[in-house]
């Protein structure tokens, strides 16, 4: 699987409810997206309490394809 081709998979599927870090209401969906290699980061606000806070989603698939340089 291509990244480019991962990365498009990944931002079909946009989690929705994602429950807020703090109140824990539900957040319809994140304000903002930003995809990097092998991860995607989701910006949420939560509406209820006006919390504001970050998930990050790493992908283990990427680590495979591209192993580390040192060991």
């Amino acid at each position: 699987m291509t990244k480019g081709a991962m990365t498009k998979a990944v931002l079909s599927e946009i989690p929705r409810q994602n429950p807020c870090a703090q109140c824990g209401t539900p957040i319809p969906q994140p304000d903002w997206i930003e995809p990097g290699e092998g991860r995607v980061s989701y910006l949420w606000t939560c509406h209820a309490c006006n919390y504001r806070f970050e998930a990050v989603a790493i992908f283990d698939e990427v680590a495979v394809e591209h192993p580390p340089l040192a060991a």
